[in-house]
């Protein structure tokens, strides 16, 4: 996994949680998590699973007998994901590097991840590894995140650093939304023996009901912060410079941001 996916750690996933989780990845989840149970798998594996958001509305919509194995490469995610569920349901929490599966071969009816792909160092390896574990005719839906320009409010914040840190500007959200050349993906799949590949846009008109909450989010519940304190700067700037320059946009609380990602559905 790359360095920038291992630093979802410390206050990270609280906030990425809390803050994020509401506009970015429960629709979005729910979404994921429909086309995943739509085949009625007896057992799931769910890469890069993070707080568990997608996690718990698998588990709420497919039958008690099926099982979920969820996984991420962050520890304090996984934490955050586990306090979401009783003892006795049927979900074990594993950290794994997606890349690198201990899972057996054809272990599994259905494998799912919510925008993890794009940190995956080697795309090919992560989807050769999918299949790997898929049972034959089982499903692997993934989705990501369209470019910074069609996602304006993320970059809204990636102008503001570049502002801030012209010459040496941090580059975390260049990472997530940087993957999104379909066909490319579409031939990566089938490269890694994936068949029936297909994929489709989904955009939702947000409404972000906490501004502040939002804004907070999109600084300190991702390694942004970090990446600023490296270069000597000060979070609070950017989460200042950024919260009026995303009202300019888009008007303060509430307001709506639009949103565009690509999912993927490919066949073992």
């Amino acid at each position: 996994m790359s360095d920038t996916a291992a630093r979802f750690a410390g206050d990270i996933p609280k906030f990425y949680d809390e803050c994020l989780g509401p506009v970015l990845f429960e629709d979005y989840g729910a979404d994921l998590a429909r086309r995943t149970c739509a085949s009625s798998p007896g057992s799931v594996l769910e890469l890069a699973c993070g707080t568990g958001i997608v996690s718990r509305v698998l588990r709420d919509q497919l039958g008690s007998e099926a099982h979920i194995t969820a996984t991420d490469l962050n520890p304090d995610m996984l934490t955050i994901a586990g306090q979401k569920f009783a003892d006795e349901e049927a979900i074990d929490f594993q950290p794994v590097d997606a890349t690198d599966l201990p899972h057996d071969d054809a272990s599994f009816d259905a494998v799912m991840c919510q925008f993890g792909v794009m940190f995956f160092p080697d795309k090919g390896l992560g989807f050769r590894e999918a299949q790997r574990v898929l049972k034959p005719g089982g499903i692997y839906h993934f989705n990501t995140w369209s470019s910074l320009d069609e996602n304006p409010s993320m970059g809204c914040i990636q102008g503001v650093i570049e502002k801030i840190f012209p010459e040496d500007p941090p580059g975390f959200y260049k990472v997530p939304f940087s993957y999104a050349n379909c066909g490319e993906i579409s031939d990566e799949l089938r490269d890694a023996g994936f068949s029936g590949v297909s994929y489709e846009t989904v955009e939702f008109d947000k409404e972000v009901k906490d501004f502040d909450g939002f804004t907070n989010g999109l600084v300190y519940g991702n390694p942004l912060s970090i990446e600023i304190e490296s270069r000597g700067g000060d979070p609070l700037e950017v989460l200042a410079a950024f919260r009026q320059s995303i009202a300019d946009e888009f008007g303060s609380s509430p307001c709506r941001v639009p949103l565009k990602a690509h999912v993927f559905s490919a066949t073992r």
